[in-house]
């Protein structure tokens, strides 16, 4: 089956005295139609640029420098701007992290979810409103009429995270890019909006990218995983085959600090903290931090190898094989 999304190469940047500072580093990765696939790193590591490079919607003075985009067929990097506001929302939508933050205070959560409609398909103002209280019904908010005319300060924030939903849906994408959407809720509801976004998936037939730290969203929720550390993917593959077998040591270290039902003792932490961009170390970024680190993880960038069927890791261990 042909990707509905393909990345490859992908490289955003941003400007530096001492030359560009590549954020996103050579990323590659592809979304199937209808697949659920995750994104999964600690903060700072370029997966909500990855996203934002994806819809062409880097804030300057960053920018996307190399690589192809190819969404159904076309590149997106080369579109011009009209024709990418045609693409955005209508063929790819996205959910933002903060709820509160993404939906405009001073206008009702009806008209915002309306005005997604508006502005890709030619229909009346009441027929919009219509297909927005569809909409709101559709992500199982209770009492749709009232949450028409309310504002996002009168909604909890399960509720204004499923206003975000019908928003993005309201087009009917083929394309859902979500980040970091369950932060905000708390345990029931971050429960309850998986098994909404799982839902409307298999229904719609969406796909959907979600980006996230939590790998408990990722074991509840994604068919594949992509792991991304410095701005790179360091590993790749299944999600079950990823998340029992890790084989990358980032990765590793990751599962290692998840907390376990019936466990005991200190949670295992991965030393040291995510590099700011000027202070990426040379070859494996992860070196510094990495427990298995040799002079030769330092000397260059490691190459992605294949170990084992859909799976990929970036790191020199597995250069003869499984270490």
């Amino acid at each position: 089956m042909e990707p509905l999304l393909e990345v490859r190469d992908l490289v955003t940047a941003f400007p530096a005295p001492a030359g560009p500072l590549r954020a996103v580093d050579g990323v590659s990765l592809e979304v199937r139609r209808g697949e659920a696939v995750a994104l999964v790193g600690e903060s700072g590591s370029g997966k909500s640029l990855t996203a934002l490079s994806v819809l062409r919607l880097v804030a300057p003075p960053g920018r996307v420098v190399g690589g192809t985009v190819a969404f159904e067929g076309r590149d997106l990097l080369s579109l011009g701007e009209r024709e990418m506001c045609a693409v955005r929302g209508a063929r790819i939508a996205m959910v933002f992290q903060e709820p509160m933050t993404a939906l405009n205070p001073v206008l009702t959560a009806g008209f915002q979810v309306a005005e997604a409609v508006l502005a890709h398909e030619g229909v009346s103002r009441k027929e919009a409103r219509g297909r927005a209280r569809d909409l709101l019904v559709s992500v199982n908010l209770p009492d749709p009429d009232r949450v028409l005319d309310a504002y996002p300060h009168e909604l909890s924030g399960g509720q204004r995270q499923r206003v975000c939903i019908a928003m993005a849906l309201a087009c009917r994408p083929a394309l859902l890019l979500a980040d970091e959407p369950t932060t905000a809720l708390d345990v029931t509801l971050q429960a309850q909006f998986l098994d909404l976004l799982d839902r409307l998936r298999r229904e719609m037939g969406l796909a959907v990218l979600l980006i996230t730290h939590d790998l408990g969203v990722v074991a509840r929720f994604a068919e594949r995983v992509y792991v991304m550390y410095c701005g790179r993917v360091v590993e790749q593959g299944p999600a079950a085959a990823l998340l029992t077998d890790p084989k990358h040591p980032y990765t590793r270290g990751l599962l290692a600090s998840v907390p376990r039902r019936g466990a005991k003792g200190r949670l295992q932490a991965i030393p040291g903290g995510v590099p700011r961009l000027a202070e990426v170390p040379p070859g494996c970024a992860f070196g510094p931090r990495c427990p298995r680190f040799t002079e030769a993880c330092a000397a260059a960038v490691p190459p992605v190898l294949a170990v084992g069927e859909g799976r990929e890791v970036r790191c020199i261990l597995y250069r003869g094989g499984a270490p």
